[in-house]
């Protein structure tokens, strides 16, 4: 090889070298732990959310031989990446992510936690660090074996070092993006002592407690990578905020000196917990006198004087209240005067949210814009609208589409789907105590991307009983009638939403009492390179065909709202104008093809 054709060929090695190592992401869950305090790091975080109800849900009734069966048994959807993401774009700077490592443990006594379970709860971290923000991961309630602490303390003590001796092994390398918290909120026992009943077995419970969270500091610092220098969590007791500042609760000893502590707020419990009344208390519908407000802020106070004064910095990992039977202006009222309380005592405070709750899981946005904007405006954080990436959304009310003679919905296609969301109403006309049905979306046409074969293929979903929402998610593929999954692009101008079987309690094979009704469909479409101009073809999608004709007309009408790389593509004349013109030429094009 000559000078020349070397020096060719390096500079080409070295080009590409460049274009790969540009093109991968950076991920914030590897490297090394940066020189800050963890009252620097608490401060960073801003404010934060749970993902509740998902990966701590557990019990004996669940069909347990998946992680999937278990991450959506409370209501809760799949997690995807655009989901976690979703929380960074609304302003938080960390998500709680509750754990039951304990699902799908094999019952043999060596509490070895399942590869498959571990390899889903890695890639929520990985997604959520990925995002930007920092990510808290414990043990959770998990089916409520921390109970029997009190009089089986050995047999529980070696669980509880074993799942954390495993969970700390698989996530050594992370980052200080990641924070270990000792447990949730099971760390003291009614059974050794009832706070309204006298102080009988109060210092033994508490010893308990504190033992704890020695050996999970231990554990941790023992356990090798970036584990030694890693930030804590430590759980207060009950996490609740007056007995976890009473003297006999004792911060663990940790040569990293790297420790912060968790309590949670839902006081009063009137208020923040009870719906309904009960034996216990009267459910209380509004908040926000006075004595109320006055009472929260001496509850911050005292944290802030018994840890954040003395160095320790504090996280509320836990804050909120129901919906149901509350005024919705006490609700937001004690939501963001919790969130401020906190915020402007230099704690971080970090939302409780399950399925149906503060963020919409399917849309990936906080359901309420006032809320979200009230909190992001405590914290000084922006919430960032996925128009900005040039992400464009349209929705069809299924009233003003027409149907298939099959009796299916016709939506027009006008580029690269990302996902669909289905708005739908499920109803039984017999009452059924349980009803279900399904559906797809389909395609007549879908073209493979490494060859010319096309195929007919859908994406199916299934809905039940309460169903609202069905999010569908395309990924790229497409399954053929030999149900082989084959890497394929859209080849058509449009889908058709159909509805294909139903069951119910009354009619298992028919379910003759089960009616649908599909009231809007959104598309969701990704965001246009600049790179990928072409002209006429107006939906960016890299092919110029019919669908371009359809987008161009909606855009001229105002149907849809054309982004710049679009209007680009669609000004064929190059006038700076969408005019009739462009879709005659286009037409043209289209002949000439």
């Amino acid at each position: 090889m000559n000078l020349k054709k070397m020096t060719s060929f390096m500079t080409s090695l070295v080009m590409v070298v460049i274009c790969v190592l540009s093109s991968v992401p950076v991920s914030y869950a590897e490297g090394n732990m940066r020189d800050i305090t963890t009252m620097q790091l608490v401060s960073d975080m801003g404010i934060g959310i749970n993902l509740g109800n998902t990966l701590e849900a557990c019990g004996d009734w669940i069909d347990g031989k998946s992680v999937t069966s278990y991450e959506t048994a409370w209501g809760s959807p799949v997690i995807t990446k655009e989901m976690i993401q979703g929380y960074k774009d609304a302003g938080f700077g960390v998500l709680r992510i509750p754990v039951a490592w304990s699902n799908m443990m094999a019952q043999d006594g060596n509490y070895e936690i399942n590869k498959e379970f571990m390899s889903r709860v890695t890639q929520v971290v990985d997604w959520t660090i990925d995002a930007g923000l920092y990510a808290v991961i414990n043990i959770h309630w998990d089916n409520g074996w921390v109970n029997k602490f009190p009089e089986n303390k050995e047999e529980s003590m070696k669980r509880y070092t074993k799942m954390w001796s495993q969970i700390c092994d698989n996530f050594k390398d992370y980052s200080d993006y990641l924070m270990f918290e000792s447990q949730n909120e099971e760390l003291g026992w009614e059974k050794l002592w009832n706070r309204w009943a006298g102080t009988q077995g109060k210092t033994e419970s508490y010893a308990i407690v504190n033992e704890i969270n020695q050996e999970f500091v231990d554990v941790v610092r023992n356990s090798g990578g970036n584990n030694d220098k890693r930030h804590l969590l430590i759980s207060g007791y009950n996490t609740g905020i007056d007995v976890t500042c009473d003297p006999l609760f004792v911060m663990p000893d940790d040569p990293a000196g790297r420790c912060a502590i968790s309590v949670h707020y839902y006081s009063p419990s009137t208020f923040a917990i009870l719906e309904e009344d009960a034996d216990w208390g009267k459910a209380q519908s509004t908040w926000g006198t006075d004595k109320e407000i006055s009472d929260l802020n001496n509850d911050m106070n005292m944290m802030k004087s018994a840890f954040v004064d003395k160095g320790i910095p504090v996280i509320i990992g836990e804050y909120g209240c129901p919906t149901k039977n509350k005024e919705p202006e006490s609700v937001m009222k004690f939501i963001t005067s919790v969130c401020k309380a906190a915020y402007s005592r230099n704690m971080c405070p970090v939302l409780w949210d399950t399925p149906g709750g503060r963020y919409d899981r399917i849309e990936c946005r906080m359901t309420d814009t006032e809320l979200n904007k009230a909190l992001c405006d405590i914290a000084g954080s922006t919430i960032k609208n996925p128009e900005d990436d040039g992400t464009r959304t349209v929705t069809y009310q299924m009233n003003e589409l027409k149907k298939s003679e099959d009796g299916g919905y016709i939506i027009p296609i006008s580029g690269d789907i990302q996902k669909a969301i289905i708005n739908l109403k499920v109803s039984s006309s017999e009452n059924s105590g349980w009803y279900c049905g399904g559906g797809g979306l389909t395609f007549s046409s879908v073209k493979a991307v490494d060859s010319s074969k096309t195929f007919w293929s859908s994406k199916n979903f299934n809905y039940d009983a309460g169903k609202e929402k069905i999010l569908i998610n395309f990924d790229g593929t497409f399954t053929d009638g030999e149900e082989n999954v084959i890497e394929a692009k859209i080849n058509c101008d449009n889908a058709e939403l159909v509805d294909y079987w139903h069951s119910s309690e009354k009619n298992p094979n028919g379910g003759d009492d089960v009616s649908v009704e599909f009231n809007s469909i959104t598309l969701y479409y990704s965001a246009v390179k600049t790179s990928d101009i072409l002209s006429g073809d107006t939906d960016c999608n890299g092919i110029v065909n019919s669908a371009d004709v359809i987008c161009m007309i909606h855009g001229m009408v105002g149907k849809t709202e054309l982004v710049e790389n679009q209007l680009k593509n669609a000004d064929i004349n190059n006038d700076s104008r969408l005019t009739v013109v462009d879709l005659i030429l286009l037409k043209n094009l289209l002949l000439n093809s």
